[in-house]
């Protein structure tokens, strides 16, 4: 049900969500409220480490960033500033909720969850096609596999994540209709990484490997077959290899790119080195992102970058790049995935079924 505001808001106020890749997946419900209130002054506020991949977003007006020592009541002071006539709280979080009361914004939406309704002004039920992801246990899932065989089942388009952020933007009477995940990145932002990677004059095709992922081990297709997909791509391509990361893949990628590295090979290591701008510049401009599930596979995706996934523990249909048109999602047949477990119980069947074959090819069909 959407609220009527009389006059419309004039300055909104969006709590942004505080993980790279569900960030990613707010764009849409940003740009369907930016269409609904064109003449707003549309502020979204974020963890500081977020900060940047808001930059130049035309949904977006102005930018507040917060720190990780920064309390509710400083939050809340900080926002009080602004004299906003609307709140749109993204997370389900009761601290989020707190800091825009604190802040005495008077219009206050967001989703219906304990311990922080008291702080809303509307409260938004729950889709009735929302789906909420479950760990299996290690029961579960012996069970499953011992049923073989039989295929895990599908969940459609309308369960994804990212209808959540339009539900709300639709609670203010904005488009609820999906729009691929987008973000931008001006020309001019992608020389100064491209010099400081030495990548100025390359005239070969740039492909992306980001090997990692921060919530666990079941997440990640394994490190071997990495490196001998990259091994087979390079052959075949002649490519230049931009390894990606956090400041923790530094190590892990550099005996990966050791393990890569031919004579022929160039191989850039920028894993822990480059500003969430920088990351995005040089993901624009690579042919296409070979990645585990994490936030660098949603901002590729989201700037036009075609990716490649191999999906195990997590669920696509739920978190992947779907709406994105150039996205290659690799599944296996196994019947316990997705569990959303950080490490697999068994043998890792979801990930290691994934063949290396397969992975090559769907880069290839991507890179021409």
């Amino acid at each position: 049900m959407s609220v009527s505001f009389q006059p419309t808001p004039r300055r909104i106020l969006v709590r942004g969500v505080n993980w790279l890749g569900d960030a990613v997946m707010t764009t849409p419900a940003l740009l369907r409220l930016r269409e609904k209130f064109p003449a707003a002054h549309i502020a979204i506020l974020v963890p500081e480490k977020l900060a940047e991949l808001w930059e130049t977003h035309p949904a977006v007006n102005e930018v507040i960033s917060f720190s990780a020592g920064d309390g509710v009541f400083a939050v809340g002071r900080k926002l009080r500033a602004g004299n906003y006539d609307l709140a749109l709280v993204l997370p389900n979080s009761p601290r989020s909720a707190l800091e825009v009361f604190l802040a005495g914004i008077p219009q206050r939406v967001g989703h219906a969850r304990p311990w922080r309704n008291l702080f809303l002004t509307q409260v938004v039920a729950p889709r009735a096609e929302a789906v909420k992801m479950r760990k299996r246990t290690a029961a579960e899932i012996k069970q499953l596999i011992s049923q073989l065989p039989t295929s895990n089942s599908q969940l459609p388009a309308s369960a994804h994540q990212l209808h959540e952020y339009l539900h709300l933007a639709a609670a203010l009477d904005a488009s609820e209709e999906p729009l691929p995940p987008q973000l931008f990145v001006a020309p001019e932002e992608i020389e100064a990484p491209k010099k400081k990677f030495g990548l100025e004059k390359i005239d070969r095709p740039i492909i992306g490997l980001n090997p990692g992922a921060e919530y666990g081990p079941a997440k990640r297709w394994p490190a071997e077959n990495f490196i001998a997909a990259a091994q087979e791509i390079q052959q075949r391509t002649n490519c230049v290899w931009l390894l990606f990361g956090g400041k923790s893949d530094m190590e892990p990628a550099e005996r990966m790119a050791a393990a890569i590295r031919n004579p022929k090979s160039e191989i850039r290591n920028v894993s822990g080195q480059t500003s969430l701008r920088e990351l995005m510049a040089l993901l624009k401009i690579c042919r296409v992102l070979l990645t585990n599930d994490t936030g660098p596979m949603h901002v590729a995706a989201a700037l036009g970058t075609p990716v490649v996934v191999p999906f195990g523990s997590t669920s696509p249909e739920l978190t992947g790049p779907i709406f994105s048109p150039n996205a290659a999602i690799l599944k296996s047949a196994a019947p316990c995935s997705p569990c959303f477990l950080r490490e697999c119980p068994i043998d890792f069947r979801c990930m290691n079924d994934i063949t290396v074959k397969r992975v090559v090819e769907a880069v290839l069909s991507t890179v021409g």
